[in-house]
């Protein structure tokens, strides 16, 4: 794509919300540069940078992790080693969300099997829903 275009057009280019680019472009992760209408006009240059923030976004960088890389390429400097640095600490991340989400699993999926012959009750001045409150946090 040599072509300039605009919000929507890039969005839909890329499949993304034209929300998301204007974020990026309010963050400063993007700056195209505006048509004498005054719409950002997205370049080449612009599309690439848009390409690489999705890529890294989908590999689980944050957009800080993004500008820190983004910058380094500005300033001439290799983005991998700082990519590879970054990319061990998201990992790490995501595993311990996932083994958060896994216990989660595992408690809903034992008050779901404890409610099946709890009655329902009525909310009373002792209770607001007695399976929630029956559960024990920590337990």
């Amino acid at each position: 794509m040599n072509t300039s275009l605009r919000v929507n057009e890039v969005a839909r280019h890329f499949d993304i919300n034209a929300n998301t680019v204007r974020h990026y472009v309010r963050i400063g992760l993007l700056n195209p540069p505006k048509d004498d209408s005054g719409y950002h006009r997205f370049n080449a240059t612009q599309q690439q940078r848009l390409g690489f923030i999705l890529n890294a976004r989908e590999l689980g960088f944050t957009l800080e992790d993004i500008q820190q890389l983004l910058l380094d390429a500005e300033q001439g400097e290799s983005p991998c080693p700082h990519a590879r640095e970054m990319i061990e600490l998201r990992l790490q991340q995501a595993k311990e969300k996932l083994a958060s989400l896994a216990a989660l699993v595992e408690r809903m999926e034992q008050a779901t099997s404890a409610w099946k012959n709890i009655p329902d009750c009525e909310p009373c001045g002792e209770h607001i829903c007695h399976l929630i409150e029956g559960h024990h946090h920590g337990a």
